[in-house]
């Protein structure tokens, strides 16, 4: 069986670039980069280079990043690094409802240790209002997070004003670019956040692997201790061969980025063409115009997610019902409950398709015939 895969938001597979280029250094930086006879010299270069790239990609100084093991750990990093830091000045923190677990569980986390939490809402175009931010920022408020693209629905935050109302406030703006970076350009100069968090695995380079961006100018409590590794911001010998497959991989989509995006907008837009051409009963979740080309999140009327989706992989096509994080779990998604409610339909009956570099016009069509065939039956049995 030829299997598609369209679930690219959960992860991706390494491009070929990356691993060649891991195969060819797997025998060469094994020093240790802290080191300071040949070997580490040689590994530090390595560490140096991938550092530099990193930043480049992002518009961003060398000393600015910091690499973790992924986006969760930057996520962690930047909320309880930045808010500790702070906390002399404030105890209101404030985030979104529709953010990765990543984030909303150390918010939680927060509170159960007596910060005040403001968790803004979303309406059913996906997005947050910047009515409802204004009316929650506080003198107070020390610390902001909300994500540039959601990891669900692909719909994009208002990342940029929120930046700017911050730009006279004493709150600290972090975002996660974790399902950005990689299908849009990003410049921490022109979208002036203070943290920003990425992951390689999204962008077609090895798991176990990301970064965070930290402005210069502020400071995050350290939460790892044990060494003076990334200058003491994240103590632990670097994963220098994930991060050279990290650097390959960034390379690459600087070479890509824009054949990239335009692929995504073309496959995407003939998936709802399709869509709204065939017998397939369904409707896209979330404001269209705001959505990220490669994800689409899509309601089908009186059918079952679990069996929607145990049927599509038999018959070899991948996607998920929201984030790989939960995948399994009974609850609902807490994106689609915030934008629709907790009795809504379409927490129980929506499918999140993500498209990748490989796949093609060919895979749209025989997704969505599978689909009407699958649908058809499901709603014949309902």
């Amino acid at each position: 069986m030829d299997y598609i895969y369209l679930d690219h938001a959960a992860t991706t597979p390494l491009h070929q670039s990356v691993q060649s280029e891991m195969k060819e250094m797997i025998s060469k930086a094994f020093g240790n980069p802290s080191s300071i006879h040949h070997f580490g010299r040689e590994t530090r270069k390595v560490l140096d280079r991938a550092r530099e790239n990193v930043a480049t990609s992002i518009n961003a100084k060398f000393n600015e990043i910091i690499f973790t093991s992924g986006g969760t750990e930057a996520n962690n990093l930047a909320i309880f690094g930045a808010v500790e830091a702070n906390k002399d000045k404030g105890n209101h923190v404030i985030t979104s409802e529709i953010e990765h677990h990543a984030v909303l569980h150390p918010f939680e986390e927060l509170e159960r240790k007596g910060y005040e939490v403001t968790y803004l809402p979303v309406d059913t175009s996906g997005t947050i209002s910047m009515a409802d931010f204004q009316k929650e920022l506080r003198d107070d408020t020390i610390f902001v997070s909300v994500m540039t693209v959601n990891n669900e629905t692909g719909i994009r935050q208002p990342v940029e004003k929120i930046a700017d109302q911050l730009k006279d406030h004493q709150a600290i703006f972090h975002t996660d670019a974790v399902q950005a970076y990689g299908v849009e350009s990003i410049d921490v100069n022109e979208l002036p956040v203070d943290l920003l968090t990425v992951s390689s695995h999204k962008i077609y380079g090895p798991k176990g692997i990301g970064f965070l961006y930290k402005n210069h100018s502020i400071h995050v409590k350290q939460q790892l201790f044990g060494g003076e590794q990334e200058r003491k911001w994240r103590s632990g010998t670097e994963n220098v061969l994930a991060i050279v497959g990290f650097d390959q991989a960034i390379r690459s989509l600087k070479e890509e980025l824009n054949s990239r995006k335009k692929h995504y907008e073309k496959l995407s837009n003939e998936f709802i063409k399709q869509l709204q051409a065939s017998d397939v009963i369904c409707s896209i979740n979330g404001e269209t115009s705001l959505r990220s080309p490669h994800i689409v999140n899509v309601s089908f009327e009186q059918t079952d997610v679990e069996q929607l989706l145990m049927n599509l992989d038999l018959e070899g096509i991948a996607v998920s019902s929201g984030s790989a994080c939960t995948a399994g779990s009974i609850n609902p998604s807490h994106v689609l409950t915030a934008m629709y409610g907790e009795e809504d339909a379409r927490l129980r009956n929506s499918v999140r398709f993500s498209f990748g570099k490989d796949n093609n016009l060919d895979d749209i069509k025989r997704v969505v015939n599978t689909l009407e065939k699958i649908t058809s039956r499901l709603r014949r049995l309902a």
